[in-house]
């Protein structure tokens, strides 16, 4: 009889061992997506919601708040903080970063200074005065062919967010208001 309980015990252990590192090498994966001027990982600028859950592996949802209209925002359900996809009707157009974990294919990312991101991106971008907070600045930077673009927008030392996607909607300053 010990031995069957010892035997449980054992394999019970292997178990939750075995799902522990399943979900935590989910969540690094997560962290280890690029985001480029059209992507996310492997969300692309023009998938559907549906198409997005599939390629993350998670649900993606609307957002609350954006009842209506032909623009609103979905997000993953889990395993992507602070990451969002602006939509416009079925179609992703934008992304939204407001996470420090994910980096662009150039390794810039929120909390990079100003400095790092003309560096990073010279002779390919352009400074705009931020339209509602003193010395904050946009930078943004188109592909080249002007498809996608990149806004980094900061407090005027420092990245505090950026988007990709579309250049009509990655230069919305309001979100989709």
């Amino acid at each position: 009889m010990k031995k069957s309980k010892l035997f449980c015990f054992i394999f019970i252990v292997a178990a939750l061992l075995t799902v522990s590192s399943q979900l935590n090498a989910q969540s690094k994966g997560a962290r280890k997506f690029v985001v480029s001027f059209d992507r996310f990982g492997p969300v692309k600028i023009g998938m559907t919601l549906s198409e997005a859950a599939k390629a993350l592996g998670v649900r993606v949802t609307r957002d609350a708040g954006y009842e209506g209209g032909d623009c609103y925002y979905a997000s993953p359900r889990s395993g992507f903080k602070d990451i969002a996809f602006m939509m416009s009707g079925r179609r992703i157009t934008r992304i939204d970063i407001n996470n420090k974990e994910y980096a662009t294919d150039k390794d810039a990312k929120i909390g990079d200074t100003e400095a790092r991101i003309k560096l990073l991106y010279k002779g390919k971008y352009k400074v705009y005065p931020h339209k509602y907070v003193d010395d904050a600045h946009y930078i943004e930077v188109a592909m080249k062919g002007g498809k996608y673009s990149i806004i980094f927008e900061t407090d005027g030392k420092r990245v505090v967010t950026y988007r990709v996607g579309k250049p009509e909607q990655v230069g919305y300053v309001e979100g989709c208001s």
